[in-house]
């Protein structure tokens, strides 16, 4: 086995050495060697490796304009990053996703990768930083300070593209299952009682509507990240930003990205403020809480076979015990119910991120970039397993539904209108009390005509809105 071989880099705090094959630098092993946290390293996460050359991009194209960096430098800036643009080099992103600095080893990892690939491609050696310099060139007019933020925030705007087609298909799968069981007629609940009768059908439309709201929701709040404060270098004042970099660099990430960023109207205000965050936080919050419902009820509806609701049937994934013969259990909502307890969790750290920030500078923005991808990765991961592992393969038990809602009290309801609300309660309490049918209690005491009552228990007339006259 052939040794490694190492080249000698240096910093502020004196020399290291580096792989002789890396494109990544000094600062980039100091960070290796300081952060061994989460084991994510941005390597996992190949949308915010693409973001960070995106802004780097953008940022050389705004210099190379402005008259700061001469034709050559630039292009081999410019190339190094399309390289990485297109799933290049992402092995020489190692830094630790969880790290102190506010998220400086990343922008520096950024910074010395982009730097070595323009050496070689200009046809020096790696670490050969006089005619390119990680800090000077790459990371000129900038600072960890905008470079950062904004990364994050078109990480973000990218990973939910992929959030809401997953949740589009997990809509679809649910509209699917509503029109296969619109004819099923089923007993709706409340309070886990009995309530009045409904379809199934209605059942998975409803959740669909449901879901479909957080997709305009997720729009709403990901606007928001479109602001972003580059130029605006350590504290928002510019400095050794040239004049007009902070627009045109914003519309130059625009051009190439394709999505409307605007640069913040008081860059000193938008750096350390990070309410996007919170605000697109709590979006996906407001879908884990709504995607966590819909999972306990799919549960509750297949409880049983012999002794639960037993009203659905889930697509059987795994045995569900090591002791009980023939036991499947729930398994696909029961995970997707436990990413969505992480995604409330990760909200929670983001809160307490955002309002950790003091005076010019959140440095808490890596925990609050940690927790924003993992939610995302995990909720489009999830949300995709659940359509097609789970909704997909729902079948519905159509016998035992319409049993339950004939054997019902709650079906009483239905003839408020016609034998008023007291007389109704009675009938209730009698049926359960002498465990008979409502329907044979209302023609006993001929509270109700048989074709009034079969009329008004007509389950067209329970389903929606209809016309009645009260005696």
């Amino acid at each position: 086995m052939s040794e490694q071989k190492f080249r000698i880099e240096s910093d502020l705090l004196g020399e290291l050495k580096v792989p002789a094959d890396a494109l990544y630098g000094v600062q980039t092993q100091r960070g290796i060697n300081n952060y061994h946290i989460s084991r994510k390293t941005m390597s996992m996460y190949p949308d915010f490796i693409i973001a960070i050359a995106y802004v780097k991009l953008a940022a050389i194209q705004t210099n190379h304009t402005l008259g700061v960096i001469n034709d050559e430098i630039a292009g081999a800036i410019s190339q190094a990053c399309r390289e990485i643009i297109d799933g290049k080099h992402h092995d020489n992103f190692p830094i630790d996703m969880m790290q102190g600095g506010a998220g400086t080893s990343v922008n520096m990892n950024a910074n010395e990768v982009i730097a070595n690939r323009a050496l070689e491609i200009m046809g020096y050696e790696k670490g050969d930083y006089q005619h390119c310099l990680p800090n000077d060139h790459c990371n000129c007019g900038q600072s960890t300070n905008d470079v950062y933020p904004t990364t994050i925030r078109l990480a973000l705007i990218r990973m939910n593209k992929s959030l809401v087609a997953a949740l589009t298909g997990l809509i679809s799968a649910l509209r699917y299952k509503g029109e296969e069981f619109k004819d099923v007629i089923k007993m709706g609940r409340t309070q886990l009682q009995d309530a009045v009768p409904m379809t199934s059908g209605q059942e998975f439309n409803a959740y669909a509507n449901n879901l479909e709201e957080e997709i305009l929701n997720l729009e709403r709040n990901v606007k928001l990240l479109h602001e972003i404060n580059m130029g605006g270098t350590a504290i928002g004042t510019g400095l050794n930003a040239v004049p007009g970099f902070a627009k045109l660099c914003a519309a130059n990430l625009s051009k190439l990205t394709g999505e409307a960023f605007v640069s913040a109207s008081d860059l000193v205000e938008a750096t350390p403020d990070t309410g996007a965050y919170v605000s697109y936080s709590s979006a996906l919050k407001r879908l884990s809480i709504k995607l966590s419902k819909i999972c306990n009820d799919l549960r509750l509806m297949a409880s049983g076979p012999r002794c639960g609701l037993n009203e659905i049937n889930l697509p059987p994934k795994a045995p569900g015990s090591s002791i009980m013969p023939g036991k499947v259990n729930p398994v696909i909502p029961e995970v997707v119910n436990q990413v969505c307890f992480k995604v409330i969790g990760n909200d929670a750290t983001v809160c307490f991120a955002a309002e950790a920030g003091q005076l010019q500078l959140n440095v808490m923005e890596p925990v609050i970039t940690e927790s924003l991808i993992e939610s995302l990765w995990w909720l489009k991961n999830a949300i995709e397993t659940l359509t097609e592992e789970c909704i997909l393969g729902i079948t519905v038990n159509k016998e035992r539904c319409y049993e339950m809602v004939k054997n019902s009290i709650g079906i009483v309801t239905a003839l408020n209108p016609y034998i008023g609300y007291k007389t109704c309660t009675k009938v209730a309490k009698e049926a359960l009390q002498t465990n008979r049918s409502v329907y044979d209690i209302v023609l006993e005491q001929k509270l109700m005509t048989q074709e009034e009552l079969d009329n008004a228990l007509d389950p067209k007339n329970m389903l929606n809105p209809h016309k009645f006259k009260m005696k």
